[in-house]
């Protein structure tokens, strides 16, 4: 076992320990809401409520479910396609958004809008602890995602740009990047598309900067594997960026698709998000398309690289 193998182990252990509070807390929340001690978040009824951070408390079960298996053996004898899709969501969800997270954690910025706006008022330490399971699992995955995908798919990292055959740029990576400029431009302050300006705040900023740049790093990823330029860079380098990016669209969108479309078709008084419902709702849903076809577009790259060294080591043997 080498140091970095050691290091992604090390990883997945403190990703699952970190994400243990968010898990509890969130339990808290649905019996809580239940027994009618703990206050429901705004624009929700209580049945709302309690399927939202049901739901959660899923997404951290699987979690914690994920980082064991980057770490135990049994994870290697998970259907690989299972633990690449749970990796891939992950971390799109959290490694994406580590600036942010730590941004909030340090200067106390961060709140509703990373979790969508599904938490009440919280105390100062519960807030803390929420900020610590995000941020520590993001950058568990960040080391123990990469070390196990090593391990099982060693091929996929080894070599250059170039090395392998190339294919048609995607039609993915350019609805990644006008997402991701979209997602930009409201950043740097613009109005087109925003309904409600007034409810643009810091945070809401600084998110759509961290997702307009993910898709946009995704989507060059995505287009120099497929174009297979410029050759000489190390393949582990636009795979890294495609598969955060490619994650970051997709799971992102995924999660406040459904939000958007709760908001438009029940109109909740207490809910205003800054921007158009339908051009929300067009953008999240062109982000979730464009980032599983990118996600597609790795995994062919893979299966052709494999294919690859695997003919050029016949040739060998041949020659040999």
């Amino acid at each position: 076992m080498d140091r970095w193998d050691q290091v992604g182990r090390n990883a997945a252990y403190g990703a699952a320990l970190a994400l243990s509070p968010y898990l509890l807390i969130k339990a808290s929340w649905v019996v809580g809401s239940l027994v009618g001690v703990l206050p429901i978040g705004n624009g929700f009824g209580l049945a709302e409520w309690v399927v939202l951070n049901t739901v959660t408390v899923g997404m951290a079960v699987i979690g914690i479910a994920l980082a064991l298996a980057l770490v135990r053996p049994w994870g290697m004898r998970i259907p690989g396609a299972l633990v690449a899709f749970c990796s891939w969501v992950g971390s799109g969800f959290l490694v994406s958004v580590l600036p942010f997270g730590l941004f909030s954690a340090l200067l106390n910025v961060g709140g509703d809008s990373q979790g969508g706006g599904d938490d009440p008022a919280m105390p100062v330490w519960e807030g803390v602890l929420v900020e610590f399971s995000f941020v520590g699992m993001g950058l568990g995955l960040a080391l123990a995602v990469p070390a196990y995908l090593r391990r099982r798919w060693p091929d996929a990292f080894i070599g250059r740009v170039g090395d392998g055959p190339r294919t048609v740029p995607p039609w993915a990576a350019f609805v990644g990047a006008v997402v991701g400029l979209v997602w930009l431009y409201w950043a740097a302050g613009g109005t087109l598309g925003i309904a409600h300006p007034a409810q643009r705040n810091t945070d809401w900023y600084v998110l759509a900067a961290v997702w307009g740049f993910w898709a946009l790093a995704g989507s060059a990823g995505i287009w120099t594997v497929a174009r297979a330029r410029p050759a000489g860079l190390p393949r582990w380098l636009p795979l890294t960026f495609g598969w955060v990016g490619s994650g970051s669209l997709f799971a992102w969108s995924a999660w406040k698709l459904p939000l958007m479309l709760y908001v438009a078709l029940a109109d909740p008084a207490d809910v205003t998000p800054p921007e158009s419902l339908t051009v929300a709702v067009v953008l999240h849903l062109c982000a979730v398309v464009a980032g599983a076809a990118m996600m597609r577009t790795l995994v062919r790259t893979r299966i052709r690289v494999a294919e690859s060294h695997a003919l050029r080591e016949v040739a060998i043997r041949l020659e040999g």
